[in-house]
């Protein structure tokens, strides 16, 4: 029986656009997916959500390969791209209904350390168990290991977890290591139809907030 749901943060909880933050600070779009290319899909994005890297030796790799006038850009998209993350509608009500129902609410997420700074700018933590971020345990999704390091801290057994994320690779090494698992496709309904067929209580409703 699952008593525990486990969420992912960006693409289930808020809504992480890369191509968004990119906009604000790069005033040539043709640019635009030479920021993507060399930040949000960088070995340093990942580097800074393992912990093994700082945000100012990322900065300094990514513009090694960006030309000059990309620079302050780089910059200025990891000094604030966390300051809009909008929550993404109807999983707000999802998860203080599931808490208000007696379930264990918790975070597994691929994200930097700076986390710890911004994580009062997501509404839905307030009802959260436990937090684990990637970068705090050296780990990263799908490695087996942050799932086993994640039921260990909270002192979880797998069977009784189900993990919501919209990358199905973490979902399928979730299930490898023994928990229910669903990917999240932008859809609260289906959602909570997916939960309900699991024997988790997710009722029907689903209304957005601001």
């Amino acid at each position: 029986m699952i008593h525990n749901i486990v969420f992912d943060m960006g693409g289930v909880l808020i809504n992480f656009d890369a191509q968004r933050y990119t906009a604000r600070f790069v005033p040539d779009p043709a640019d635009y997916e030479l920021i993507h290319r060399e930040l949000f899909r960088s070995v340093e994005w990942i580097r800074m959500d393992r912990g093994s890297i700082t945000d100012e030796e990322a900065v300094a790799c990514v513009c090694r390969r960006l030309p000059e006038r990309l620079h302050q850009a780089v910059a200025d998209i990891l000094e604030h791209w966390h300051q809009d993350i909008p929550p993404l509608d109807g999983v707000y009500d999802l998860v203080e209904e599931l808490k208000g129902k007696g379930y264990g609410i918790y975070l597994l997420s691929n994200t930097c350390t700076r986390f710890h700074s911004f994580r009062k700018n997501i509404p839905a933590l307030r009802f959260f168990d436990g937090e684990f971020i990637s970068a705090d345990c050296h780990l990263v999704k799908p490695e087996p290991g942050i799932y086993l390091r994640f039921l260990e801290q909270f002192a979880l057994r797998p069977e009784e977890c189900v993990f919501i994320d919209d990358v199905p690779l973490n979902i399928e090494a979730a299930i490898r290591c023994g928990f229910y698992g669903l990917v999240y496709h932008g859809d609260p309904a289906r959602l909570r139809r997916e939960l309900r067929a699991l024997g988790v209580d997710a009722g029907e409703a689903c209304h957005s907030r601001p």
